[in-house]
């Protein structure tokens, strides 16, 4: 008799934002005349910049003609691609082989597929509050989950607790939900505390560009013996505006080994069964991210994110309304006023300034009572959205 993977059953019933989904669904049925802002979920509004552009228009036309035309790829990526991340790593200080390089269709699709190459007897370590699709996979796999509590009384940036073993370690700087991020003192901890346990860290960068400030590490490498206990996973979602498009990018270096067994060559033949590996349009234009121009018009639409994040800072600080994050984030962490719940805040702001966010209980116990807003929004609507909070009475 055909039977189902039963961990499936121990998810919760529904996905955070597809919860979400329907109740501002059901709002604008029910209030055509309103205008929703969504500051909800994290994706981008603006377009891509005209290197990026020119790459999709380059791999187009390169795939109309047979002397350029390309079948499949390579799963690790193209050549071409890899020496221009291999370059960006140098920028702070790390050095990588291309062949420690695997571009991906993004970091949520590589966070949940790398655990193919891990027991599903190891123990993982989460930490509360969290991006849901890091509990999800480890519960469709039938993992054991621990999870650390991240709060305000450590700035909702917990540090390893030696009492607790664990193989697997999730850790995210910038913070999705919360906005914090690990300075090089902590991340250095977490990666003594790795090395003590044998356990792996994986660590999601998706907001590495978002980092403004010099003692924050884009990269978990940065961190003296990071290579010995850490995967990378990073996005260009969020630095260039791929969600549309997806195209990411996993490190895992030579020197990590689970006994004498290499995970860069389990990956890598993981990847040749299941993944054909990311467009060759798509790479094309990744490298246009990298290009001086890329990198000078990218930065100018991280940059109008994170003035949106000071727009809602600034009138939070004025309600005198607590956060934390929106300054190398693009999030920001509230405490909800008065006590509220995170959903009861939901649905204040939807009905009274029709104003869509992200109740914190979605992403974990320790996120009841805060909310978070996403600065991924045209700059006009951001400004409208803080005069709609001025007017609220909480």
């Amino acid at each position: 008799m055909l039977k189902v993977n039963e961990n499936f059953s121990n998810l919760t019933k529904s996905y955070l934002f597809s919860n979400i989904s329907q109740k501002v669904n059901e709002f604008k049925a029910n209030n055509p005349d309103k205008k929703v802002i969504s500051l909800g979920i994290g994706d981008v509004v603006l377009p891509l910049c005209a290197p990026v552009i020119k790459g999709l228009e380059e791999g187009v036309k390169d795939m109309s003609a047979i002397e350029t035309f390309k079948g499949y790829g390579p799963e690790q990526g193209y050549a071409f691609l890899r020496d221009v991340l291999q370059g960006y790593y140098k920028e702070f200080s790390v050095e990588l082989n291309t062949n420690e390089i695997f571009v991906s269709d993004g970091a949520k699709s590589d966070l949940g597929n790398i655990l193919d190459i891990f027991s599903k007897d190891n123990v993982v370590l989460i930490p509360d509050p969290v991006y849901p699709a890091y509990v999800d996979t480890n519960v469709m796999d039938g993992r054991k989950i621990v999870f650390m509590d991240s709060n305000i009384s450590n700035n909702f940036l917990a540090l390893p607790d030696y009492s607790v073993k664990a193989d697997i370690i999730y850790l995210c700087s910038p913070n999705n939900p919360t906005g914090a991020v690990y300075n090089r003192e902590q991340l250095t901890k977490w990666v003594e505390y790795a090395k003590e346990m044998g356990a792996v860290i994986l660590f999601d960068a998706a907001y590495e560009a978002f980092i403004s400030d010099e003692s924050i590490p884009h990269s978990i490498y940065e961190i003296p013996g990071a290579k010995d206990c850490a995967i990378e996973v990073c996005s260009l979602s969020k630095t260039a505006g791929f969600t549309g498009l997806r195209c990411g990018y996993t490190v895992i270096p030579m020197e990590l080994k689970c006994g004498e067994t290499s995970l860069n060559e389990l990956w890598l033949r993981r990847q040749s069964t299941k993944f054909n590996g990311v467009p060759y349009i798509v790479q094309k234009a990744a490298t246009g991210v990298f290009s001086k121009e890329g990198r000078a018009k990218t930065k100018e639409v991280i940059d109008s994110y994170k003035e949106n994040a000071k727009v809602l800072g600034a009138v939070l600080k004025e309600m005198s309304i607590d956060y934390i994050g929106g300054e190398n984030s693009p999030y920001i962490w509230l405490k909800c006023p008065n006590e509220m719940s995170s959903w009861d805040l939901f649905d204040m702001l939807l009905e009274k300034a029709n104003i869509v966010g992200t109740p914190g209980v979605g992403f974990g116990k320790n996120g009841e009572g805060y909310f978070r807003l996403s600065c991924f929004a045209l700059k006009e609507n951001v400004i409208e959205a803080a005069e709609r909070l001025k007017k609220l009475q909480f």
